[in-house]
């Protein structure tokens, strides 16, 4: 409380006014565990000048993507963003106060979110897209909920190889409303196939990702085809929005919903957020659909408009019949997306999916010659897993000391297998130069001694 302007009155006003008796009531919920059981190590009082300075030094210890080799995925991509994207999202044109409910005060908003929907829809090859939604795991279980509203079942099956933050994320969102999630084994160096085993009559929908967390490519034409067979809808998900540039779309190979992060075009890495969910799916199933649209119009004196054609949450009607209480779309994030897609163009956008490929399997190529390490991918696109002799995990923190961030091991993600304690998940990006990839490669044959 020590850097919070409330008083001693006014906290007891607010909690007297919501029913509680103090404060610690409001996180009843949260198993006692991971609640702090003394006070931050903060100073009591410091000057503006000081606390700077105290920030600078601790945001010194990070390593930051920008002075390291940088080979982490798994979700979260180091891309380029052209500096044009930075200075155009600052335009007073795309201003707004959150939400543009109002047309005429938001047109800038609207028009790029109009725009960005149709980028969407061709990348995915979809049929309508909504306006943005938080990230990429909160739109997979958003498309679950969906799916569930158009076929009243309850039965949630995960491919195994679907990104572990989706499948929590999912879980999170459905735990109280009777869904039977169903988590298949993984198969880390498979493709889909397998799936098409688990659908049957009481599944809602299935949910895929390509490429899939261990950076393998499927073809989903099959699954899609007993899916339609048995009303199960396909759920495919896309966590590195530069594989559309060349990689099937979704759309093409039947899929019904399609969520994705876009973090990857126009938006950088942040710690982690805040990030961008893309969504898109069916005409026929748009009133089922998350989110917003936003559609054009003329005014009365003939001139193109835009206006949110479907806005069905909870601000504006009922919340039992809101397609969504939780949603809503990332406003700043799908401007900067749209800016970056639109400076590339379609050409742009292969090319710059071509060449990270390119410096994937390079870096393929190279690591192979290794003594110890083997690739286990067949198929990939700018990620794969490699499995080493030795920890992971050690190799990763020891690597870091060379300012080299090599990869995500697969222990942090599965610490119950101890199995998958020497796999690594590798990434490469446009960022990442032939003479980084030696390196890293050298770095790696000198760990592995």
């Amino acid at each position: 409380m020590r850097y919070l302007p409330h008083t001693n009155t006014i906290r007891d006003e607010m909690l007297k006014s919501i029913g509680v008796n103090n404060i610690n009531d409001l996180f009843e919920d949260i198993p006692k565990d991971y609640l702090l059981q003394s006070k931050l190590n903060l100073p009591s009082h410091k000057s503006e000048i000081e606390v700077e300075k105290i920030l600078k030094n601790l945001a010194n210890k990070n390593v930051s993507v920008s002075n390291a080799l940088n080979f982490i995925g798994a979700g979260a991509y180091f891309h380029h963003v052209p500096a044009a994207v930075d200075h155009l999202i600052q335009r007073s044109e795309f201003l707004t106060s959150y939400t543009p409910y109002q047309p005429e005060v938001s047109q800038g908003t609207l028009q790029y979110l109009f725009e960005f929907q149709t980028q969407i829809s061709l990348l995915t090859e979809m049929e309508v897209a909504n306006a943005s939604m938080y990230d990429g795991a909160s739109a997979c279980a958003e498309a679950i909920l969906m799916a569930r509203r158009i076929n009243k079942r309850k039965k949630v099956i995960y491919s195994g190889n679907l990104h572990p933050h989706y499948i929590e994320t999912s879980k999170t969102y459905t735990k109280f409303n009777e869904t039977n999630n169903v988590v298949l084994p993984l198969n880390l160096n498979g493709t889909a196939d397998e799936v098409i085993n688990y659908i049957d009559e009481e599944a809602s929908c299935i949910v895929v990702q390509n490429p899939d967390f261990f950076g393998n490519l499927s073809d989903f034409s099959k699954i899609s085809e007993k899916c339609k067979k048995h009303g199960v809808l396909l759920i495919v998900v896309v966590t590195e929005v530069v594989s559309l540039g060349i990689l099937s779309s979704p759309g093409s190979m039947g899929a019904d919903i399609v969520v994705a992060e876009g973090q990857s075009i126009g938006n950088a890495l942040s710690y982690g957020g805040p990030y961008l969910g893309l969504f898109a799916t069916r005409k026929k199933y748009v009133r089922q659909m998350p989110g917003r649209i936003v559609g054009q119009t003329k005014d009365i004196k003939g001139n193109r408009g835009f206006v949110l054609t479907l806005s069905t949450r909870e601000q504006h009607i009922r919340r039992d019949k809101a397609t969504s209480n939780i949603c809503t779309n990332s406003g700043l994030c799908s401007l900067a997306f749209t800016i970056h897609l639109s400076l590339l163009g379609e050409k742009g956008l292969r090319k710059l999916a071509k060449l990270n490929h390119f410096k994937a399997v390079k870096l393929f190529k190279k690591i192979q010659k290794i003594e110890g390490v083997s690739v286990i991918n067949k198929n990939f696109f700018n990620e794969f897993t490699i499995r080493l002799p030795k920890s992971a995990e050690n190799i990763v923190e020891s690597l870091i000391k060379q300012n080299i961030l090599a990869g995500v091991p697969l222990s942090r993600f599965y610490p119950d297998r101890l199995d998958l304690n020497n796999y690594l998940v590798v990434a490469v990006t446009e960022m990442v130069d032939d003479y980084q990839i030696d390196d890293f490669c050298s770095a790696l044959k000198g760990e592995l001694k």
